[in-house]
């Protein structure tokens, strides 16, 4: 998700994942590591499904790292900085759906101009996304926005670094204000023509492909605040409403294309990041072994795959298995391993 915030963290964490050992495939916590046979530079490519009969022939997945997964066991390599993982929604979209074929361009960090240019991930390069999607793609997902002119990465980091000025009041949403005009907000609207821009470029190159635009999920709670979002009390209804308004400026640039619009704010609604046990999204702390900081756990990539595919095929199924894209990945072990390095602690002999 946010580049100019998050990427440290996320630096940190490669600069780690890079000294520990990779396997290929998803393979139990202690099966043994063995190199990769891509490099961290390598694009991912289709791999074609074991159970074909599906409705769709080729799915890309584009996206941001919403869409990508960071830490959401396993991390795939293919490169590294992408933080691409292996039960993201894209990939339970793919089972689901019984695809011929798949390929997941997502990254974390991508904004919408790097859908047509090289992304510089810090730890490989990731090409530009749209380079995936031809004539003979069928099915697009594209999870995108939040990065542009850095709205999630001023929402979560500025209202947690004032929170304690003002822990009653609302000073993130007042240091945002210009002249009565809510700056942040603004951007929200401003990102729905990028995302239009990009969805014309998806119809001309795959001009039969159906696209679904997929929209963020709730972070914050209807009502009430928690420990595990550090935000004053006053800002957890103004964060919620500038997602709100970015997700609506999705939902214009979908219908304005002719894509669809899938919505996971709505269904997150009990599944904040203050829901405890029935969470669908990470809070401020980073958890190596299930999800980045303000990032959806395995539990939200689920129920985001599932509204994908109830609006797809107007079936309700639960998401339970990913699809097996083969793709070098790291271990649980040396997951659990990296939570431990990023704690300050060695992990348990």
């Amino acid at each position: 998700m946010p580049r100019p915030s998050l990427s440290p963290v996320v630096g940190l964490a490669l600069a780690v994942l890079l000294g520990l050992t990779a396997c290929s495939g998803s393979g139990p916590a202690d099966d043994a590591a063995v190199p990769s046979s891509r490099t961290a530079d390598a694009s991912p490519a289709p791999t074609t499904s074991a159970t074909p009969g599906g409705a769709y022939d080729q799915y890309v997945a584009l996206g941001d790292s919403y869409t990508s997964g960071p830490f959401v066991p396993l991390v795939r390599l293919d490169p590294v900085g992408c933080a691409r993982s292996t039960s993201n929604y894209p990939a339970y979209v793919a089972e689901l759906l019984r695809v011929g074929s798949y390929t997941d361009v997502s990254c974390q960090g991508a904004e919408t101009a790097d859908m047509t240019a090289t992304q510089d991930t810090g730890f490989g390069t990731n090409v530009p996304q749209l380079d995936a999607v031809t004539a003979d793609t069928d099915l697009v997902t594209l999870g995108i926005g939040g990065n542009d002119f850095g709205i999630f990465a001023q929402l979560t980091q500025t209202c947690s670094r004032l929170a304690q000025q003002d822990p009653a009041g609302a000073p993130c949403r007042a240091s945002f204000e210009r002249g009565g005009t809510d700056t942040l907000l603004g951007r929200t609207e401003e990102v729905g023509d990028r995302v239009a821009a990009v969805l014309a470029e998806v119809a001309r190159r795959a001009p039969d492909a159906e696209v679904v635009v997929v929209g963020y999920p709730r972070i914050l709670p209807a009502s009430g605040t928690c420990p595990t979002v550090p935000f004053a009390a006053g800002d957890y209804a103004w964060a919620s409403d500038v997602e709100r308004s970015l997700n609506g400026s999705l939902r214009r640039a979908a219908e304005g294309s002719g894509a669809t619009y899938v919505d996971t704010f709505g269904p997150s609604r009990e599944h904040s990041a203050c829901a405890g046990d029935d969470a669908w999204i990470n809070g401020s702390e980073l958890d190596a072994e299930r999800a980045l900081s303000f990032h959806p756990f395995r539990e939200g990539m689920q129920a985001t795959a599932s509204e994908v595919v109830e609006a797809l095929t107007g079936r309700v199924e639960r998401a339970t298995t990913p699809y097996d894209s083969g793709a070098p990945t790291m271990s649980t072990a040396d997951q659990k391993q990296l939570a431990a390095r990023l704690a300050g602690a060695a992990p348990a002999s």
